[in-house]
C-alpha cells in the first residue's frame, strides 16, 4: 500500500434506541481488585497491620498489651464501663417485624428476650444450661478492648426435632493463631492454637508442620464483633489505641513520682560521731554503732535516742523543690487524653464545669455509645438471629428483629413529652400506646378486668365499651364544642385537623371522634 494512500474510516454503527426502553449496561458480578494481599497466609501475615509502628500493638502482641492497660489503669477501666454498663442496661428485645407469630415466639425463647408490644407477662424460663443474652453481651463488649471478639454458635436438638440456641462460646484472642481471610478481604475462618500451647508463641506450633494446628472453625458458624475494621483487617481496632502513648507515658511518670517520693521525700537521720572518734576510723567498725542508730531510727510516742558527749543527731528535711508538682500535672494530662478516646470529655470535668457544658459533652458520648450498641445489634442479628430462623424454619421465612432501646436523654424526657403531646390533641391515649408505654418504663402489664372498672381510663378498653340503646330516628345533632379537659391549643388543633364533637340532643351523650 502506498504511503500516502488513505484508509476510509468505517462507520460503527450503533443501536438505536427504541421508545419506552434505555440501553443496559453488563452489571460486574466478579471482582477485580482485592483487599487482602495475603490470602490464606498463616500467622502474623493473615492479619498484619503495615501501618502499625509500635511492635507491642502488632497483633498478636496486641492481645496481651490491650489486657494490661484495662487491668491496670483506673481511667482506661473506667472509659470503658462508662460504655459497657449503659448497654448492658438498656433493654434488649426482639420485634416481630411481620413475621409468624411462630417463629416469633422460637426466637425470643431461644434469646431469653421479651417481645415488642407483648402485654402478656410470660414466666422466665429456666437459665441453667441455657442461652443467656446478658452474658454474651458482656462478653461481646470485649470487641472494645481487642478490637475483636469471636464466639462459636453451639445448638442443641429438641424433642420436636429443632435446633435450640445452647450457647455462643466465646473464642478468645488469645487462642487464635491465625486468621484465614480471602483475597476480597472476607472471612473464611479462624484456627486455634492447640491446647496447652503457650499463648504468644505461633512458631512453636509450626515446628512439626500444619498437622499442629488442626483447630479450624469455618466462617458459618462463628459470630464476630469487630471494631472500626480496615477493609481485609479483622482483628479490628481497638478502643484503647489512641490512648496507648498517653498509658504508656503515664505508667512512667507514676513511677518517676513514687522513687522521687520515696528517695527525697522523707527526712533522712544524720549522726555525727564525736571527736573522739578520729579520721583514722573511719570505715571500721567504730561507726558502725552510730549508722544503726540513724538507720533504726522511727518516729512515735515514745521514740527517742541517747548519744554520747560531743555526738549529734539531727533529722535531714527535704533539699530543694521536689519536682511531683509538674509531674502531676503531667499525669492529669496523660489522664484527660486517655478520656478523650472514647469522646468522655465530661470525665475531665472533675475539677469544675457548668452543667450545660457538662450535658453538652454527654450527648456526643451517648451517641457513640448508641452506635457501639447499633453494631452490635446489627451482627448479631445477621449471625445469630438468622441463623437460628435459616436452620429452623428456612431462608424464605420471615425473620423478626432484634432492638435495643433508646440510650441517652431522649428517653429521660419521654413522659413529658407524651403528655404535652397527649394534651395538644396529637396522640390519643389508647391501649396499644399504654402497652407500649408500660414495657419501656419497665412497668407491670395491665390488668384488662381492672382496667375496665377504672373510671379514670381514657378511652375504655374495647372489651369494656358497651353501646348505648339510642332509638333509630335519632341522630347526632352538630353543636358548639364544649369545655374539654385539654387546654385550648388542643381544640383549634382538632378543628384544624378536620375532626369534630358531636352529641346526642336527647341522651346528652358526648361522642368523641
Amino acid at each position: 500500500m502506498a504511503p500516502n494512500t488513505r484508509v476510509p474510516a468505517v462507520r460503527q454503527r450503533l443501536p438505536r434506541k427504541v421508545a419506552g426502553h434505555n440501553t443496559k449496561t453488563a452489571a460486574p458480578v466478579t471482582e477485580t481488585g482485592f483487599a487482602n494481599p495475603f490470602p490464606g497466609m498463616l500467622s502474623a501475615f493473615s492479619q498484619w497491620d503495615q501501618f502499625e509502628q509500635v511492635p507491642e500493638l502488632l497483633w498478636p502482641n496486641s492481645v496481651r498489651t490491650y489486657t494490661r492497660m484495662w487491668r491496670e489503669d483506673s481511667r482506661l477501666a473506667s472509659v470503658y464501663y462508662a460504655i459497657a454498663l449503659p448497654i448492658l442496661r438498656t433493654p434488649w428485645r426482639i420485634d416481630p417485624n411481620g413475621a409468624e407469630d411462630e417463629i416469633v415466639d422460637f426466637v425470643a425463647t431461644n434469646l431469653g428476650l421479651p417481645i415488642v408490644g407483648d402485654n402478656d407477662p410470660q414466666p422466665k424460663p429456666r437459665t441453667r444450661d441455657r442461652f443467656s443474652w446478658t452474658k454474651h453481651l458482656k462478653l461481646a463488649l470485649r470487641h472494645q478492648q481487642f478490637g475483636h471478639q469471636v464466639f462459636e454458635q453451639v445448638y442443641r436438638i429438641g424433642d420436636d426435632g429443632r435446633a435450640y440456641l445452647r450457647k455462643l462460646a466465646p473464642r478468645p484472642s488469645s487462642t487464635i493463631a491465625y486468621w484465614d481471610v480471602a483475597l476480597d478481604g472476607g472471612l473464611v475462618g479462624i484456627t486455634q492454637y492447640p491446647p496447652g500451647t503457650a499463648f504468644g508463641a505461633p512458631m512453636g506450633t509450626m515446628q512439626g508442620g500444619m498437622s499442629g494446628l488442626q483447630l479450624q472453625i469455618p466462617v458459618s458458624r462463628l459470630v464476630v464483633y469487630v471494631r472500626d475494621p480496615d477493609p481485609g483487617q479483622w482483628i479490628g481496632n481497638s478502643l484503647f489505641r489512641p490512648a496507648y502513648k498517653h498509658w504508656l507515658l503515664k505508667d512512667e511518670l507514676i513511677r518517676i513520682e513514687a522513687t522521687a517520693a520515696r528517695r527525697n521525700g522523707v527526712g533522712v537521720p544524720k549522726v555525727i560521731a564525736p571527736q573522739s572518734v578520729s579520721e583514722a576510723s573511719i570505715g571500721s567498725s567504730d561507726l558502725q554503732p552510730y549508722l544503726n542508730i540513724a538507720r533504726q531510727f522511727r518516729g512515735g510516742n515514745t521514740a527517742g535516742v541517747a548519744l554520747p558527749f560531743g555526738a549529734e543527731m539531727e533529722l535531714m528535711g527535704v533539699q530543694g523543690q521536689l519536682p511531683s508538682g509538674f509531674i502531676r500535672m503531667a499525669i492529669e494530662y496523660h489522664d484527660k487524653q486517655m478520656a478523650l478516646c472514647a469522646l468522655a470529655h465530661f470525665l475531665n470535668l472533675d475539677r469544675g464545669g457548668s452543667y450545660a457544658l457538662a450535658s453538652v459533652q454527654e450527648s456526643t458520648f451517648t451517641q457513640g455509645v448508641q452506635q457501639v450498641a447499633d453494631d452490635i445489634r446489627d451482627t448479631a442479628q445477621a449471625h445469630v438471629v438468622e441463623d437460628l430462623v435459616d436452620i429452623n424454619f428456612g431462608v424464605d421465612a420471615g425473620c423478626p428483629m432484634l432492638v435495643v432501646d433508646e440510650i441517652g436523654s431522649r428517653q429521660d424526657a419521654s413522659a413529658a413529652a407524651l403528655q404535652m403531646l397527649v394534651n395538644a390533641g396529637l396522640l390519643t391515649a389508647d391501649p396499644e400506646l399504654e402497652a407500649f408505654e408500660r414495657q419501656q418504663l419497665g412497668l407491670p402489664a395491665a390488668d384488662p378486668d381492672l382496667q375496665a372498672e377504672n373510671p379514670a381510663q381514657f378511652p375504655k378498653p374495647p372489651s369494656s365499651v358497651v353501646e348505648p340503646d339510642v332509638p333509630a330516628d335519632t341522630e347526632p345533632v352538630d353543636t358548639a364544642l364544649p369545655a374539654l379537659p385539654y387546654k385550648g391549643a388542643a381544640n383549634a388543633s382538632a378543628g384544624r385537623r378536620g375532626r369534630r364533637l358531636t352529641i346526642n340532643a336527647e341522651r346528652g351523650e358526648l361522642t368523641l371522634w
